[in-house]
């Protein structure tokens, strides 16, 4: 794999640079990151892999500023500082549903906290509802619905709070490989509906491929960039493109890197 420099898009939405983090656990620390430099374009789809418990969760908690790192500086539309929470959408692994509010008023939540008038919140929501689908269910509450349906209305609320950058730590994880799928095909709808930039989070090899514009692969712990590499599918992306030459090619090598990291 070779070092890759993103030519394609120009406006930086988020640079960090030499960001590191350690912990004081029992008077021992515990070094997690280390060094990392990173970027994420205007509307660019930007995925983060690398072994289990190598800080990956504690990188985007930095990014949202519900953490400061130790050394290095995180800067979101040109502006550096600590201030950095409710600058992006943050959805972490599970939905967080609240069970108290249905469907649409779960969507409305970011709206609501940003002081939206009520109606114009409700009418917004639910033509979102109805464009992807979901407007059926608008008055349903959580617990009716399904793993899949969970996280896509959990999606749909954390890109009406900040439609224009996102942070998304892993959302399907817990879900089937086909509902997988199908949740990985209406998330790019939504990315391309709001020309979002996104920086995502997964294990999952052929899911940051199939998504992204670019990969960066972080080492054991404490985690450096190992590599960022562009990922040469054409868009609107498509499940086949995951058989193709390139995407096989990358995917072997991903592969073999991870494993060797598992390893050594």
């Amino acid at each position: 794999m070779t070092e890759y420099t993103n030519t394609k898009h120009h406006a930086l939405r988020l640079s960090v640079q030499g960001v590191s983090k350690v912990y004081r656990v029992n008077r021992q620390e515990l070094a997690v990151l280390r060094s990392i430099d990173l970027s994420v374009a205007a509307g660019e789809f930007v995925t983060i892999i690398g072994p289990s418990g190598c800080g990956k969760t504690t990188l985007l908690h930095i990014v949202a500023g519900l953490e400061e790192p130790d050394e290095g500086a995180v800067v979101i539309d040109g502006m550096e500082g600590a201030k950095r929470v409710g600058q992006v959408g943050y959805m972490l692994q599970q939905p967080l549903l609240l069970p108290w509010r249905t469907v649409e008023e779960n969507v409305c939540l970011g709206l609501d906290i940003r002081r939206e008038p009520h109606q114009q919140a409700r009418r917004r929501a639910r033509q979102y509802l109805e464009q992807f689908g979901l407007l059926d269910f608008a008055w349903h509450y959580p617990d009716a619905l399904s793993g899949g349906m969970s996280q896509r209305v959990a999606l749909l609320r954390t890109f009406l709070f900040h439609s224009s950058f996102l942070l998304l730590d892993e959302p399907f994880g817990a879900l089937d490989a086909l509902t997988r799928l199908s949740t990985e095909l209406w998330l790019l709808n939504l990315w391309q509906e709001f020309k979002a930039s996104i920086l995502f989070i997964t294990h999952d090899i052929r899911e940051a491929i199939f998504l992204s514009d670019r990969i960066y692969v972080l080492s054991r712990r404490p985690a450096q960039v190992a590599y960022a590499i562009p990922v040469d599918l054409p868009r609107p992306r498509h499940p086949e493109h995951l058989a193709s030459k390139n995407a096989v090619a990358l995917e072997q090598e991903l592969v073999a890197y991870l494993m060797k990291e598992a390893v050594s």
